[in-house]
């Protein structure tokens, strides 16, 4: 009864509008005007439409403007094909194997452009759990919303005549704060399994309740999950953390049991008191950086939900008398190479990982010149930040955490005054990696 009255009051119609026709809300209803779409994608609309096809802003942005929240992309659908969309824009490129897109640049703004899917037919390419593995295929306006996840995601502005176009009472759907599937939640989740991740990333970041009969089959379906490349796990997975409300969408992907296919050990991290609150902590912080419009970094946002099984791995190594160092690098690649089965993170990111990580037993490192040489490297910044989520987690004593603050803060005499006396052991290992006096440029032996 609530889904009616609210279609009647957006359709301006009496009655619900047929499966075939679609709600046409104008701009006095919903309120958005031309002015809050971006220019790019406002100028790829008018653009196509000039050349006699149809063209919306669609998705995410037309979802995000209706809630009130501010579009992070502006995407757009059109009836016109991949080649007839580069043929349009000068600066443009055909992308994506599993469905084409077009990439249109507009200034420094790049436009997603997307033709209308059409109905997945009987020949379409799939793999044995239903995953569809080749999407090229092209249809109405009409095909383009049934095929869309989620009824909020189904929505098309127009920049020209400011209407949304609604096939699916995604407007009345967002009103009543619902996150509703389109069609057979099972069959949709075969389809493409990445789909129940983003419910629960959607749910958390809108504020949105999962529809009952999309989120039932979720916790025994999650096992599909593990037929989805890890290069697609991975860009999910980071739209996830760098939500803005990733500590909630952490807890809700436990709670629906898919955290099992995204990374392997965070349910034993998650099991640990102390990695748990350092996670969460990391977490937060990282929540509360997007919110202030501040950058995050994709390596130290995994380094921190990594740390702890890198830290039980190291702790075990050094037990059965591995050298400190050495059995770090050993539990890093240990833990990067079993996520890499999951999660294709890249080489880069890799990298970034392992220098945070490789920095924390220099940070115990006070005394001589050494304090000095790491100020100097170029990952300080993101190393001292994670060594004062350690010490707040109680993993370190804040006592170092402070230190580094001082010192780091403080000039050239007071840190001289603040390095701690040089042990016997460091002076004995300081010379023994000196050169001969007549070594020239050979390296000393060790």
């Amino acid at each position: 009864m609530i889904r009616k009255f609210i279609s009647r009051v957006f359709n301006g119609k009496k009655a619900r509008p047929g499966h075939h026709e679609p709600a046409v809300i104008p701009v006095s209803t919903h309120g958005i005007t031309r002015d809050r779409i971006s220019s790019g994608s406002r100028r790829v609309c008018e653009t196509l439409q000039e050349n006699g096809h149809k063209a919306y802003v669609v998705g995410g942005a037309v979802r995000d403007l209706l809630i009130g929240a501010e579009p992070k992309d502006f995407d757009v659908a059109t009836d016109a094909t991949p080649e007839e969309v580069r043929r349009a824009f000068r600066r443009s490129r055909i992308i994506g194997r599993r469905f084409q897109i077009v990439h249109v640049m507009m200034g420094q703004e790049q436009i997603e452009v997307t033709t209308f899917r059409g109905q997945l037919g009987e020949d379409t390419k799939k793999d044995e759990h239903g995953r569809v593995l080749h999407d090229n295929v092209f249809g109405s306006q009409m095909e383009d919303a049934a095929r869309r996840d989620f009824t909020a995601n189904a929505l098309y502005y127009d920049p020209t005549t400011e209407a949304v176009v609604d096939y699916h009472h995604g407007v009345g759907d967002l009103k009543q704060k619902t996150l509703r599937m389109i069609g057979e939640p099972r069959a949709r989740y075969r389809e493409d399994p990445v789909r129940m991740l983003r419910a629960v990333r959607l749910a958390a970041k809108l504020g949105l309740s999962i529809d009952p009969e999309a989120k039932r089959p979720i916790r025994e379906m999650a096992v599909l999950l593990e037929n989805v490349p890890a290069a697609r796990l991975f860009d999910e997975m980071l739209k996830l953390l760098t939500s803005g409300h990733s500590v909630k969408c952490l807890t809700q992907l436990r709670d629906e049991g898919l955290h099992h296919g995204l990374l392997p050990m965070l349910d034993v991290i998650l099991e640990q008191p102390m990695g748990e609150k350092f996670v969460m902590l990391a977490l937060a912080n990282t929540d509360e950086r997007i919110r202030r419009g501040k950058g995050t970094s994709p390596g130290f946002l995994f380094a921190c939900l990594l740390w702890h099984e890198v830290l039980a791995h190291w702790e075990k190594l050094k037990s059965a008398g591995e050298p400190k160092i050495p059995a770090l690098f050993q539990a890093m690649d240990t833990v990067l190479d079993v996520q890499a089965e999951k999660l294709a993170i890249t080489r880069r990111i890799a990298g970034d990982i392992k220098e945070i990580w490789l920095l924390q037993p220099r940070f115990e490192q006070r005394a001589g010149k050494r304090p000095y040489g790491l100020l100097e490297q170029p990952r300080f910044r993101a190393g001292y930040d994670f060594l004062l989520l350690r010490a707040e987690s109680g993993e370190v004593d804040k006592e170092l955490a402070e230190w580094w603050t001082r010192f780091q803060n403080a000039d050239g005499e007071e840190r001289a005054q603040m390095l701690l006396p040089e042990q016997a052991g460091d002076k004995k290992r300081r010379r023994r990696r000196k050169k001969p006096a007549n070594a020239g440029s050979v390296p000393a032996a060790e």
